[in-house]
C-alpha cells in the first residue's frame, strides 16, 4: 500500500480555499502514472509544531503507481513547486504538502527519502485519515498497529470536516 498525505493551511490566487488546493494536487498526481486507490475524508488540525499559522487541512490517499519510491518523491516535490510551494523556512505556511508516507513496506532511510516517514507515529492528522482508509495498516518498521499509534497521540486536536 502506498500512501501520501496530503496538506494545505496556505490560501494563493490560484486555490480560494486548503480543500481545493489539495484536490488539485490529487488531479495533478493522476496525470504522473499515479492511479488512485481511495481518499479519506478532510480533517482540521492544529499546525504542528504548535505556531501562529492558520489551521491545516489534511487527508490522505492511497494509490498505486509503477514510479519507484524515489522517483514518485520526486514528482510529488514537483507538483508541490508547480502549486506555488516555496520552501523557505522549516515549517512555514504552504499552499500544498505532499509525503510520501509509506510505499507498501519499504524501508529506507537516505538523505532525500525516509520510509516509512519518521513522523508519521507522532502525527494524529496522519494517523487517523490513514485508519479511515486503511484500517489494518501497520507500520512497516515498527510493527505497531495503526489503533496503537492513535492511542500514542490522542491529546491532539484534529476535527473531521
Amino acid at each position: 500500500m502506498i500512501i501520501i498525505a496530503i496538506g494545505s493551511n496556505s490560501i494563493s490566487a490560484d486555490y480560494e480555499s486548503s480543500i481545493e488546493a489539495c484536490e488539485a494536487s490529487i488531479k495533478m498526481m493522476l496525470n504522473q502514472r499515479i492511479t488512485l486507490v481511495d481518499k479519506s475524508s478532510w480533517y482540521e488540525s492544529v499546525p504542528v509544531p504548535i505556531s501562529g499559522q492558520p489551521n491545516f487541512i489534511n487527508g490522505v490517499i492511497s494509490i498505486n503507481t509503477n514510479l519507484k519510491s524515489y522517483d514518485l518523491l520526486l514528482k510529488l516535490q514537483a507538483i508541490e513547486t508547480q502549486m506555488g510551494r516555496i520552501r523557505s523556512i522549516k515549517n512555514a505556511d504552504r499552499i500544498i504538502d505532499l509525503d510520501l508516507i509509506a510505499y507498501n513496506d519499504e524501508i529506507i532511510e537516505t538523505d532525500l527519502l525516509t520510509l516509512p516517514h519518521p513522523r508519521v507515529v507522532e502525527r494524529a492528522f496522519v494517523l487517523l485519515p490513514i485508519s479511515e482508509l486503511i484500517p489494518e495498516w501497520r507500520h512497516p518498521l515498527t510493527n505497531l498497529s495503526i489503533n496503537t499509534m492513535l492511542e500514542r497521540v490522542k491529546g491532539q486536536k484534529i476535527a473531521k470536516i
